[in-house]
């Protein structure tokens, strides 16, 4: 009996097609844009769609004119965003934007204003990360969380653009540094326990989801801690399965 060739989806045979125009292995282009060669494997057998931040690296890898596609299955269209190159820079294209004037603040009638700047488009995830004594949202894998809005940054403060993305803060006790609807940049690159004492974090444990703290190495013990003191710093003990999810870069607020 003749066996029925299955038809892969679109989104499916785009990806395999740009790995191919790549002339990328499977295990390089899965390192590229930082997930797991089985997870670009069921991406191309289309057993799996890609989440939209998903869709978003693999624009940021494939360029123009293949970019706007993913993009759009991300959910935006060719109007929320203009051309990103690799690991996430992005520059406008002056068709798409309005007529802009450049101001200089005061009286500095000299100040000479970079040719190009580079910007990094970094994805706002429907996500919160609670700070000691609240609940944060259970999101172990930042690439499964939705992308509601998007950040443009300068390139320096990202210096791992494909693996940066920005939470939503809940509660004040990292106030007055970081206080409650604050948004966070993290770092997901950056976990190791080492380089990353005295830093701000975000951390995931089973019971309290992502949670904001600075973290504390000493004498080689791992601790939690929050700004506001009233709180007791969290040791890692055999009992508190966390680990880290990326260093905070930087944090904006709206004001109010």
């Amino acid at each position: 009996m003749k066996k029925t060739k299955v038809r892969r989806p679109e989104w499916s045979r785009r990806i395999l097609a740009l790995r191919g125009v790549l002339q990328l292995t499977q295990a390089a282009f899965a390192s590229r844009l930082h997930y797991s060669a089985m997870a670009l494997s069921r991406w191309e057998r289309g057993t799996h769609e890609p989440t939209a931040q998903s869709y978003i690296q693999l624009g940021n890898v494939a360029g123009e004119p293949q970019c706007w596609w993913f993009w759009e299955r991300a959910g935006f269209s060719s109007t929320d965003l203009s051309r990103m190159f690799d690991e996430g820079n992005v520059r406008l294209r002056n068709e798409q934007l309005p007529e802009l004037e450049i101001i200089t603040a005061g009286s500095r009638k000299n100040l000479k204003l970079p040719v190009r700047s580079r910007l990094v488009v970094v994805p706002m995830l429907v996500a919160h990360a609670a700070t000691h004594g609240l609940q944060g949202d259970d999101v172990i894998d930042m690439d499964t969380a939705p992308v509601g809005d998007l950040i443009a940054a300068p390139e320096a403060w990202c210096p791992n653009p494909g693996q940066t993305t920005c939470l939503t803060v809940r509660g004040s006790a990292m106030a007055p540094l970081i206080n409650e609807g604050d948004i966070v940049a993290v770092d997901c690159a950056q976990t190791d326990p080492k380089q990353l004492s005295g830093k701000i974090v975000v951390t995931w444990q089973p019971q309290r989801g992502l949670m904001l703290s600075r973290f504390l190495l000493v004498n080689g013990a791992q601790m939690l801690e929050s700004e506001d003191l009233s709180y007791q710093p969290v040791p890692r003990l055999k009992n508190r399965n966390w680990r880290i999810v990326g260093r905070v870069l930087w944090w904006i607020r709206k004001a109010t």
